[in-house]
């Protein structure tokens, strides 16, 4: 499939909201529970309107969880559905409003710039999602900037989100990428670039920044509204509770804390951890700067903006409990009248989330290494046994500059006792350290490891490949990549290049794309 240039797009309309169109098949009623029940927080806004748009990836199975038919949404009604043009009945479009702590540096308002929530769905399981867009045109929050996007940006946000679900890791969902025909220029690439919109699914877009506008405010009552709003959504359990803002407070340093650990344990970057892109609900959101490593080190950086390496893959923890501690902060008038109490509180909370990343990062790396479950199948592999093993084997893959991924599916050769296909043949002249015999002790399961290990991840090289190739409108390599990492455990005949790292050289490099 190529993508044709199109006509330029017409401007989107000033602020308000069109009167919905009849509601097609295809599009069931969405809610506006944030827009009505939080209006301080949304700026009802308008999406461009494109002359022609086109489909260029659409997700048919998330759109049929949602209860959505494929085949309707890929023809010009359903394209304009799906980007906001003809709005479903109840679609109440706006650009939520938020601060945040970018690179460490705060910023009192940011928002949507690029982008508009449509409003909220019920998934076939009754679960409710945010349906919301990505370079639909210039808000109030654009800070200057054109409010578009590029084809290359929302088709790699498409591809890491699959790739994450399908690796089992909380994360926003992309529905569709459409073409707009708009060609839009981008600093980092030094070109005119075709333009697109994403639309994408999540549990809500509530995120840390948006807490800390409403903490900026100095209205109590606003800031228990969103609270509410955001225990209502996600932490439903907690309302009846005693203590329900420390509770919202631990519920989300416990979810971020899980997620981390399963950035870590699969090797990903995220490379833009501001404050405005961590979510509440603890699903990986904003796939900007973002990659997978290749060679193991805990010092790797792949965003061209992060000079200092404050999001390298090795800080990425110690981020997240910086973020969350500016969370707490906001909860702060809720938690207690007293503001020693309150502070108490969350200290003591704040204070839970090493030992909940610990948790969960020994759980996920004992399943790497085929030595049960998290509740410890086998006895002799207690948590500190499957710390020092991994702590030796992370140590060894950093010596050797070994590929991560790569070296986890050995490992299972390795434990069949296929020497070919080992561990040593990663290791080449290198002898193994001896925590190897002492891991081939405890009987480890190699068919536990398969399922556990990707055979492919989005490999960097690959990514760039794709993306560059859709930018010149061929989607094939892209639809290639996107198949390999949608069934990341199955080795394929025909996919071995997607299970290799890049060539040596020069260090990836990756741009936010906005």
């Amino acid at each position: 499939m190529r993508i044709e240039a199109q006509p330029e797009d017409r401007p989107a309309e000033p602020g308000g909201v069109r009167a919905p169109a009849a509601a097609r098949p295809f599009a069931p009623p969405l809610g506006a529970a944030f827009a009505e029940r939080l209006p301080e927080r949304a700026l009802p806004w308008n999406a461009m309107r494109p002359e022609r748009p086109a489909i260029l990836a659409l997700n048919e199975s998330l759109a049929r969880e949602l209860g959505l038919d494929p085949e309707r949404l890929r023809d010009e009604p359903g394209a304009r559905w799906l980007i906001g043009n003809d709005p479903a009945e109840g679609s109440r479009p706006v650009a939520q409003v938020y601060a945040g702590h970018q690179f460490g540096a705060y910023s009192p308002r940011l928002g949507d710039g690029r982008a508009l929530l449509l409003g909220e769905i019920a998934d076939t399981r009754g679960r409710v999602r945010d349906l919301h867009l990505k370079g639909s045109g210039r808000t109030p929050f654009a800070r200057g900037a054109d409010g578009f996007a590029a084809v290359g940006p929302m088709l790699r946000e498409y591809l890491m989100g699959e790739a994450m679900h399908a690796l089992g890791i909380p994360t926003t969902r992309a529905l569709a990428v459409v073409a707009t025909g708009r060609r839009v220029v981008r600093d980092e690439a030094l070109d005119v670039l075709p333009g697109a919109v994403l639309a994408r699914v999540a549990s809500s877009h509530l995120r840390v920044g948006t807490f800390q506008y409403a903490r900026s405010l100095g209205d109590p009552e606003l800031l228990r509204r969103l609270a509410d709003f955001a225990i209502e959504r996600h932490f439903p359990e907690l309302a009846a509770g005693e203590t329900p803002y420390l509770g919202l407070l631990e519920a989300v340093i416990d979810v971020q804390a899980r997620l981390v650990a399963s950035w870590m344990l699969v090797g990903f970057v995220h490379g833009v951890m501001n404050t405005d892109n961590m979510t509440i609900s603890g699903e990986t959101i904003d796939y900007g700067p973002c990659a997978f490593m290749d060679a193991y080190d805990p010092a790797t950086v792949f965003s061209s903006i992060d000079h200092r390496g404050r999001y390298a893959y090795g800080a990425q923890p110690a981020v997240a409990g910086w973020n969350l501690t500016r969370f707490a902060e906001t909860l702060l008038p809720l938690l207690s009248d007293d503001p020693a109490e309150a502070e108490r509180q969350a200290v003591g909370a704040l204070q839970g989330f090493g030992g909940a990343y610990d948790a969960a990062w020994t759980a996920g790396m004992r399943a790497k290494l085929g030595l049960g479950d998290a509740r410890g199948a086998d006895p002799t592999a207690d948590e500190e046994t499957v710390a020092a093993l991994a702590a030796e084997l992370l140590h060894e893959l950093h010596e050797g500059r070994i590929d991560y991924t790569r070296a986890f599916r050995a490992l299972a050769e390795t434990a069949r006792g296929v020497a070919a296909t080992g561990y040593a043949e990663l290791l080449g002249e290198r002898s193994p350290g001896p925590w190897l015999e002492r891991w081939l002790a405890l009987g480890p399961d190699p068919t536990a490891m398969d399922a556990t290990n990707p055979v492919y991840i989005a490999r960097n090289h690959l990514v760039d490949e794709a993306l560059v190739a859709a930018t010149e409108g061929d989607l094939a390599p892209f639809e290639a990549i996107l198949d390999a990492v949608a069934r990341p455990f199955e080795p394929r005949q025909g996919l071995e290049r997607y299970a290799q790292p890049g060539p040596p050289g020069r260090p990836h490099v990756t741009y936010c794309g906005t």
